[in-house]
């Protein structure tokens, strides 16, 4: 598909080619009726032509053809594109396995490459790269589109790299020097944060979430007694595979609809409902959201809000209400098209809107995490020298377990800087609130 000819192009390859579009062209004017396609791809053909023979330079014809399929596929939308076999491959990799580079999600956003979300426990991450930062140039080269941004943030691990980026609120670009590492595709983080209320990180969703997910609920479930709250976070959650959104949907779901997906095609209109579940969980849940909430984590944030069986809090989402497809082309080449766009249970189109939360609340660190347990810092009669001990044996004993830093053996520093995020402590406030007042009414 890629041409290089070799020394200046002939006249017989333009003819060629000339005469490939025009059969293809043939079989659209056949299959529309349109004589303005006609008209248009032999206008094609001529400007190929005229440039390949008289342009300053000498030019690859080839690649003078990918960049014009290229141009009419990006313009359709920021998420269309011809993939390329690296950038095939790419797409592949992004979904299972491993890859080398910083750890972004990144889309094509009003003409800038821009972060969608960076990957928690990457090189960009811990650098401070954040949601909505705009990528103006990689190693000092300007960058033009995402394919070329990709390409080259990409690169051997401990190879460095600088990232220039622009950023609201700041007058002068940012520089970030980072080093290339490997990034796992790992979805799914989870602690107990406090003794019966659960936390679980989607970071995205790949080909292995549903099962990771299900593993980390089951072992929340077990820990402590039952579960009862949970908090779920899509914060800074790019997306990613549209089936694995639709099973973690359906976790929490018995029936109804989950999603549906309208396109111009009717075999891409579609309704997802929800099956009924072997395990009942009926516990309430706080989904976060933010900026970073994309695509995938949009349906599901989406879907448990339509169906209240979640309260979502944060800020609103990123907005990507549209669906694509890949399809495979010769030469190893593939078509990423958006063929649909997908709609609540309730209908709603989150397309360039998001999904607005229940609560807004801006993500603020907290100074000091929040471990106080209720003690307001004043002397209270255990602190007196030879005071009694409580006749409630079992009291003691559960101050002593430590069970407050339980995440199947969690990493204090990981649970000490969740308890410094105001909207998970936010949350767990909702959701221990919720479990005093349901103790009331019984």
């Amino acid at each position: 598909m890629r041409l290089k000819p070799k020394g200046r192009t002939k006249i017989w390859v333009i003819l060629a080619l000339a005469a490939v579009v025009w059969t293809a062209g043939s079989a659209v004017l056949g299959a529309t009726g349109s004589d303005e396609t006609y008209q248009g791809l032999k206008l094609f053909t001529d400007v190929l032509e005229i440039v390949t023979q008289k342009y300053v330079d000498e030019v690859d014809t080839g690649d003078l053809i990918q960049k014009a399929i290229q141009g009419m596929v990006h313009s359709l939308d920021p998420h269309s594109s011809l993939l390329p076999p690296e950038a095939f491959e790419d797409l592949r990799i992004d979904t299972k396995g491993n890859f080398t580079g910083i750890g972004i999600h990144i889309t094509l956003r009003n003409g800038f490459v821009t972060v969608i979300s960076p990957i928690e426990g990457t090189p960009a991450f811990k650098a401070g790269i954040q949601a909505q930062d705009r990528i103006v140039m990689v190693d000092d080269k300007r960058v033009e589109d995402l394919r070329q941004a990709v390409s080259l943030m990409r690169g051997p691990k401990g190879t460095p790299v600088k990232v220039t980026v622009l950023r609201q609120g700041q007058q002068e670009p940012l520089e970030f020097n980072l080093v290339r590492d490997l990034i796992p595709v790992k979805s799914i983080k989870a602690h107990i944060i406090k003794p019966g209320f659960g936390y679980i990180w989607i970071t995205n969703f790949t080909g292995n979430t549903t099962t990771d997910f299900l593993e980390a609920l089951e072992k929340l479930e077990d820990q402590s007694g039952p579960l009862r709250g949970l908090v779920l976070d899509l914060r800074n959650n790019g997306g990613g595979l549209l089936e694995e959104s639709l099973e973690i949907s359906d976790i929490f779901i018995d029936d109804g609809d989950i999603l549906s997906i309208k396109g111009r095609n009717p075999a891409n209109t579609r309704v997802f409902s929800a099956s009924p579940n072997k395990v009942e969980r009926t516990y309430p849940i706080v989904t976060l959201i933010n900026g970073g909430s994309a695509s995938a984590s949009e349906i599901v944030a989406g879907a448990l809000q339509d169906h209240k069986r979640a309260l979502i809090l944060g800020t609103t989402s990123f907005g990507k209400g549209s669906v694509q497809t890949v399809e495979s082309l010769r030469e190893g080449y593939g078509l990423k098209l958006t063929i649909a766009r997908y709609y609540t249970p309730n209908g709603r189109s989150i397309q360039a809107k998001g999904i607005e939360p229940d609560i807004i609340v801006p993500y603020k660190p907290l100074e000091e995490p929040d471990d106080t347990n209720g003690d307001d810092g004043f002397l209270k009669e255990k602190d007196l020298r030879n005071h009694l001990d409580s006749a409630d044996k079992s009291e003691k004993q559960k101050e002593q377990s430590g069970i407050d830093d339980v995440e199947f053996r969690v990493n204090p520093l990981e649970l000490e800087n969740l308890k410094r995020d105001n909207q998970i402590m936010r949350a767990l406030d909702i959701l221990v609130s919720y479990d005093l007042f349901s103790g009331l009414r019984n």
